[in-house]
């Protein structure tokens, strides 16, 4: 999937970025958060850089940012990683761990859809 974060910064600073905060933070995993390319949403509502404790799971993930994005609970949402839908007990250290990018973040992509009315 395609990364506007990727597009804005060069591969320097976010591998510079990401070290400084795995330094600092080490028991925090720094994800990119992204629409997905083919979502279309009403309101341009772009959420990017999170430091997330690496205890929480995906499931958690997904009430955070539903939450942050005001989303109907007749909505649909979905959070994708380059491998697919990761599973909702995973911790975000896990996910990191097998998913991370060359330049230390984890991207992952959501996608939200109404689905009742």
């Amino acid at each position: 999937m395609r990364s506007e974060f990727k597009n804005r910064k060069t591969f320097e600073d976010r591998a510079r970025d990401s070290a400084a905060i795995r330094d600092q933070h080490t028991n925090k995993v720094p994800v990119i958060v992204e629409r997905w390319g083919g979502h279309r949403q009403k309101k341009k509502r772009q959420i990017t850089k999170f430091l997330v404790p690496d205890h929480v799971t995906v499931t958690e993930l997904v009430r955070v940012l539903r939450r942050r994005l005001n989303l109907a609970p007749g909505q649909a949402f979905f959070l994708l990683s380059d491998r697919g839908l990761p599973p909702g007990t995973q911790t975000l250290a896990e996910l990191w761990e097998s998913e991370h990018d060359e330049d230390g973040f984890l991207y992952v992509f959501y996608a939200a859809q109404e689905y009742f009315g």
